[in-house]
């Protein structure tokens, strides 16, 4: 485990998967990040890549041949190699191997930096393709889990649901576990959405957001703590809390790519949301939370 800490939080971070296990809050012993209880959701904030969601019948096609790859990508499940770490930052860094080839033909460099300042973590993923010939085609995303009940007698259902900029968006259904983009429909988040566990009878909540800086924020009506997460530059954001199971807790998932739409020709290249990255060519994707 990587720790990290200030005058304010108390933050680990876990090698395998480069997964965010704790954010503690030192004034108050707040956790704020999802405890992974395997009766309810088994992880805390698992990073995804190289896919985001599910592919349709878990196969793709790259290239004429067909590969086999699991719900949001091996990445999760891998060790990561610290290579650097002090009080407050972190980077943390996976390869290509003969491993995870079998699942994905390609080199990469994912290398995951944590930065710590005042009551705010900044997460960034930098992807590059050491490839000198061919592009990489990926996918990625966050997924934190940050607890509800942050406080004395607070429920669910206190919890309310805040986007900004305050707008209407367009929301892309689900057809779990395939995206119906085809019949994405308005939203308004003017105001703040009051959240509750039928709010996701239907999976995820998934809005566009055109790579515009947005902000989402989780706060309650019976005391001043949450979490915003902000995000500089995604397509997509992804709001979930298990259904009809029931947690205390909701993700804010920011995506630089989405599960396959539900009419997929399951060729990689053609992949809804999927990234081309040039040989020899890095890209960087952002987003950092504040807790209060």
């Amino acid at each position: 485990m990587v720790t990290l800490k200030n005058e304010f939080l108390q933050v680990v971070i876990n090698e395998l998967g480069a997964e965010l296990t704790s954010v503690r809050s030192l004034d108050n012993d707040l956790e704020y990040i999802w405890r992974a209880d395997k009766q309810v959701w088994g992880r805390h904030a698992p990073v995804l890549f190289p896919i985001v969601g599910r592919l349709k019948d878990d196969h793709y096609e790259y290239q004429g041949t067909t590969y086999e790859m699991h719900q949001h990508g091996f990445a999760r499940d891998s060790k990561f190699e610290v290579v650097d770490a002090n009080e407050t930052h972190a980077t943390l860094k996976l390869t290509d191997s003969d491993k995870s080839h079998k699942l994905y033909p390609f080199e990469f460099e994912l290398v995951i930096s944590f930065d710590l300042k005042d009551h705010e973590l900044h997460e960034t993923y930098r992807v590059y393709n050491p490839d000198a010939e061919n592009p990489l085609l990926f996918s990625i995303g966050g997924h934190p889990g940050f607890n509800t009940n942050l406080g004395a007698g607070q429920v669910f259902e206190d919890v309310r649901l805040s986007v900004a900029p305050k707008k209407t968006y367009q929301q892309i259904p689900l057809k779990a576990p395939l995206n119906d983009a085809d019949n994405a429909f308005s939203v308004d988040f003017s105001k703040s959405l009051p959240l509750n566990h039928e709010a996701f009878k239907d999976d995820a909540i998934i809005l566009e957001l055109h790579n515009q800086e947005t902000t989402l924020m989780l706060d309650n009506q019976k005391n001043d703590h949450g979490v915003a997460l902000t995000i500089e530059n995604a397509p997509y954001v992804g709001v979930w809390s298990p259904y009809p199971t029931k947690g205390d807790f909701v993700c804010i998932e920011p995506w630089w790519g989405i599960a396959d739409n539900v009419n997929s020709s399951g060729k990689l290249e053609e992949k809804m949301g999927i990234v081309n990255l040039e040989p020899q060519s890095e890209a960087s994707q952002s987003f950092e939370i504040s807790f209060f």
